[in-house]
């Protein structure tokens, strides 16, 4: 058994080498400030508001269906359960929310032109409010693991996949295609991309959704990301402040403790929060993680004045949108009731409370807050502000609206896709090859099976990763056969695949996340039994390698949606050099304080 923190704090070391040059480059720059007569017309329209209109600029909240008006039965009545309203119009006439959320599994996202209809349609009920203003309508569109809206839109490599390229100029380009089909679809907040800097492998809320563990590194791709999205004319969000990257505890269902020191945070946390805010980062998101060293009082940092007043908006000098991450997570719940939470979001900082798990209770508390003066009406305002200043930079006041033609000529175009593979192509990473099995020769490996995992795609639209893997591989023509066998292949499953082996030339497995205990680990151990070449290749976290023995080659695709598996099958295939390296140390399995294979880690065919 080894001592977990001092593994750890082997990394923690390790990944601080030249983070402190970054910590201290030149100051942060606040957004660019509007025009004095920009923000004298916005201070008027707040002034006619309602005191309920004002509470309902603040919340982002969720809605079940793909349509405003006419959503299906379904979504009506889970809408009526979940909020006590129809449809979104009925949500922004009753509650006068500031923004909507899309997710897929609201069934906000079937397909781009369907998308199109819901947003202006959303646009067409906020500007029918007694006071008219149009809506941020945002989703979590991170790519790789995180993505809310799939085919036909372009789907791009994950962060850190990005990282493994390292790139700055692909992953503004990734960022600034994603974002014009975005803004195409006529979402104007993204909540990507992610700012934590990686340095815990068992993290089981971050992991691949960042770009690795080098604080710098992040910086500069974190960086990058925000021009590439702001460019296309909507607002990038980074996440999760302070600093989300060392946990083992996943804060949608309980509360993570950060222990990091103080200098440790200026380190390894800070860097890409400070790069954001000097790219002019529209919004940032806040973690429901305790940081003792931030904030001893053991509030969420969500809820914390000292971390997002004293250390964002003081220290860091940040101006912009502050949005919680989702209020219905259990690790901002957990100290206080939903009735508090929201108020003291407010009181620490925040502008957007993101998805309440009620929002009538919720919507009522900060009403309540203002009318009893724990909340300010001035405190509420400045935050209403801010919305409104990031709503006209947005142009949403001049016309909020998208069009189906604006579609047809951006979402899922052939270049579009085209620079997908091509980003995607420069991250697959090799990371063992002991014996030059790789690339696949066509002559003598022209049998190929294809097992392992097949988890689900986060858009709902792609994979399964076996199946692409092996079409891919067919297409360059190798004869293929697949056989999903999941991430906790039973003792059947594996025998089959064992069979399925004879008279193959190679096996090619997906691995998803392999633990000291996985049957994944005993799938691989059956198939090198059988003599014939085993390539393990990685669709979600690089670390699998570790716990893999005998395979005749490794690699690293960071995720299982199409485009990484298809790059990943093209450099099996010798038809792409492996370019990418790794942007996270692999420990030892049997001694987490050694490291296996570094950051910067990655063969090549030359």
């Amino acid at each position: 058994m080894h001592d977990r923190n001092l593994s750890r704090r082997t990394l923690l070391t390790a990944t601080a080498v030249a983070a402190t040059a970054v910590a201290s480059a030149a100051p942060a720059l606040a957004a660019p400030s509007a025009s004095r007569g920009t923000r004298a017309r916005l201070v008027r329209l707040i002034s006619r508001m309602s005191l309920e209109e004002k509470v309902g600029q603040l919340f982002v909240m969720r809605v079940y269906g793909h349509s405003a008006t006419d959503p299906d039965q379904t979504d009506v009545d889970l809408n009526l359960e979940e909020i006590g309203v129809r449809n979104a119009a009925e949500l922004i006439s009753e509650y006068h929310v500031g923004g909507i959320i899309y997710f897929a599994w609201a069934h906000n996202t079937r397909e781009p032109h369907q998308i199109v209809d819901l947003s202006n349609g959303i646009q067409r009920a906020g500007l029918a409010q007694p006071t008219p203003v149009p809506l941020l309508i945002s989703t979590d569109q991170e790519h790789g693991i995180v993505a809310r809206i799939g085919k036909p839109a372009t789907l791009m490599p994950g962060a850190m996949a990005l990282g493994a390229g390292g790139s700055a100029a692909s992953a503004r380009k990734a960022a600034q295609i994603a974002g014009s089909e975005l803004a195409a679809m006529g979402i104007v907040q993204n909540y990507a991309p992610v700012a934590d800097v990686n340095v815990d492998p068992a993290n089981p809320v971050i992991g691949v959704r960042s770009f690795g563990a080098d604080p710098a590194a992040v910086a500069g791709l974190v960086a990058a990301q925000v021009k590439g999205y702001q460019s296309a004319g909507i607002a990038a969000t980074s996440k999760h402040f302070p600093g989300h990257g060392d946990t083992t505890v996943d804060s949608h269902t309980g509360i993570p403790v950060i222990t990091h020191t103080r200098q440790e945070w200026e380190e390894i946390d800070a860097p890409p929060f400070r790069a954001a805010i000097a790219a002019g980062i529209d919004s940032i998101m806040t973690a429901h993680i305790q940081f003792p060293a931030l904030d001893p009082s053991d509030d969420p940092a969500t809820l914390s004045r000292p971390i997002l007043t004293g250390i964002l908006r003081e220290e860091l000098g940040y101006d912009g949108v502050v949005v919680t991450d989702a209020l219905n997570m259990q690790g901002v719940r957990d100290k206080y009731g939903d009735h508090r939470v929201p108020v003291l979001a407010l009181l620490a900082g925040v502008d957007q409370l993101l998805n309440p798990p009620d929002l009538a209770v919720a919507w009522n508390a900060v009403l309540d807050a203002v009318k009893s003066g724990e909340l300010s009406v001035a405190r509420i305002e400045e935050s209403i502000l801010r919305i409104l200043l990031l709503k006209e930079k947005l142009g949403l006041f001049r016309d909020p609206f998208v069009s189906h033609r604006g579609v047809d000529r951006t979402v899922g175009t052939r270049a579009h896709l085209a620079a997908a593979d091509r980003i995607a192509e420069r991250t697959t990473t090799l990371l063992t090859n002991p014996d030059g099995l790789l690339p696949l020769s066509r002559r003598n490996h022209r049998e190929v099976l294809v097992v392992g995992a097949d988890p689900a795609s986060p858009s709902g639209t792609t994979g399964p990763p076996t199946t692409v893997l092996a079409g891919a591989l067919g297409e360059l023509g190798f004869r293929t056969t697949a056989l999903s066998t999941g991430t906790a292949p039973n003792s059947a499953r594996i025998a089959e695949a064992v069979a399925a082996a004879e008279g193959k030339d190679v096996v090619v497995v997906g691995t998803y996340n392999v633990t000291a205990t996985s049957s994944q680990r005993t799938l691989v151990a059956a198939l090198v039994a059988t003599g014939v070449p085993v390539v393990a290749l990685a669709i979600r976290n690089p670390y699998d390698v570790a716990r893999l023995d005998g395979v005749a080659a490794a690699v690293a695709s960071y995720s299982w949606t199409d485009v990484e598996v298809r790059a990943a099958a093209r450099v099996i295939a010798g038809r792409a050099e492996p370019q990418g390296r790794l942007p996270v140390p692999v420990q030892r399995a049997d001694d987490p304080s050694q490291v296996l294979f570094p950051i910067g880690h990655g063969l090549s065919y030359r």
